[in-house]
């Protein structure tokens, strides 16, 4: 693959990225569509770099809610066959006819002690079973501290729920070319004072040497007040900016990838809010323009906004050659 070496040198370096320089010890993109590093770490026994919290907060509440369904059955599951172990005799008032019988009355006995419900129809009878049975109502009451200050951390957690379009746009701009995407917020939290940072990667042959730079893409608005319908970023490509001057190939062969920051106060965490986002050169559409996303109710009383269209787009002719 060819390497670019020409480049706009007069677009301004940008040095405090905190992301490696050296394009041959790197590979892939920086940032996933997601705002996640594209990042593996190796080097580390798995415990040592594991973080059950923080991997709880973060995960997928569908994955969440299946860690505690799996973590209740299966505890519940190692207390009844204690409970089998110490004998069956031990647990006063047990019905059950045969093994299977068994094992059932002494998981659902262990889900009644647990969760501390103890409908009293089976009891404990001897020293072990009963010391077996505070134990497991111990920790059910610790686990259950436990699920509920996660829940409430999930549902307190600041994020910024904004979603971006799924590609960045050369559009015909002010008798120019820009390079455009879009996002919006898609819930109910309002964003205050929000600013958003541009940052393109391209790997470049520089006095030799493979390298990535990294340079500041300024934005026509860079800075909201609010934001509460989708918002249109647009960086002009002109002697300012790092894109000036390269053609299709020349971007391909570059790697280029737009890393995208926004950083906003949300008013109902009443707190700082950022997110991350990235196109990558396979990311671009070159000759198309947004299609609008809202438009005016039928009695022109309030703007109706459509969240399905933030990917739409149709073609335009192009101003420049890329």
């Amino acid at each position: 693959m060819a390497i670019l070496k020409k480049f706009n040198r007069k677009a301004k370096i940008e040095n405090e990225t905190g992301l490696s320089t050296n394009s041959a010890l790197s590979g892939g993109r920086y940032f996933n569509n997601n705002g996640n590093p594209n990042v593996q770490v190796k080097g580390m026994r798995f415990f040592e770099r594991l973080n059950i919290y923080h991997a709880l907060l973060s995960m997928p509440r569908w994955k969440f809610l299946l860690v505690i369904v799996i973590f209740f059955i299966s505890i519940n599951l190692v207390f009844a066959n204690i409970y089998l172990l110490i004998g069956i005799e031990h647990l006063n008032g047990m019905i059950a006819s045969n093994n299977a019988e068994k094992f059932g009355e002494a998981f659902f006995f262990s889900a009644q002690t647990f969760t501390t419900v103890g409908y009293g129809r089976i009891s404990p009878i001897g020293f072990a079973t009963s010391f077996t049975a505070a134990l497991e109502a111990l920790t059910g009451l610790l686990t259950f501290a436990l699920a509920t200050g996660l829940m409430y951390g999930r549902f307190a957690r600041p994020r910024a729920y904004i979603r971006y379009s799924k590609n960045a746009l050369y559009v015909p701009f002010r008798d120019g070319t820009a390079l455009m995407f879009r996002l919006v917020p898609y819930t109910k939290n309002y964003l205050m004072n929000v600013e958003v940072k541009l940052t393109v990667a391209m790997r470049v042959m520089d006095e030799g040497v493979l390298k990535t730079k990294f340079f500041n893409a300024p934005l026509d608005i860079s800075k909201a007040i609010t934001l509460t319908s989708n918002w249109t970023l647009v960086h002009m490509i002109n002697e300012e900016s790092p894109l000036f001057g390269l053609t299709k190939e020349d971007i391909k062969n570059a790697q280029i990838e737009v890393l995208v920051f926004v950083q906003g106060f949300d008013e109902s965490f009443s707190n700082t809010v950022i997110s991350r986002s990235s196109y990558s050169y396979e990311d671009f559409i070159y000759g198309a323009r947004f299609v609008p996303m809202y438009h005016p109710n039928e009695d022109n009383t309030s703007t109706i906004l459509h969240l399905d269209k933030l990917d739409e787009y149709v073609p335009a002719e192009l101003t420049i050659q890329i």
